[in-house]
């Protein structure tokens, strides 16, 4: 029967993700990113208050972020 190694006698190896620049064709880093875009192509995660309809909560948003189109996935309530 083949024996099994414990965990300590493992030989581990350090992988590193190799660096290297976005294209500017393609988008921007994430912190350099537009505040334009992030409402854009941006998502909220919301907890929603119990009371406030999903919809109310939508118009809030709309207002609040002074933008034409929102909407949510799924359902908002409890």
């Amino acid at each position: 029967m083949r024996r099994i190694p414990a965990p300590w006698e493992t030989k581990r190896e350090l992988v590193f993700k190799s660096e290297d620049e976005t294209d500017p064709r393609y988008g921007c880093k994430p912190e350099e990113r537009p505040i334009e875009e992030h409402l854009r192509f941006g998502l909220i995660n919301l907890d929603k208050p119990p009371g406030p309809s999903s919809h109310e909560v939508v118009a809030w948003i709309k207002r609040i972020l002074d933008v034409g189109h929102a909407g949510h996935g799924g359902t908002l309530e409890a």
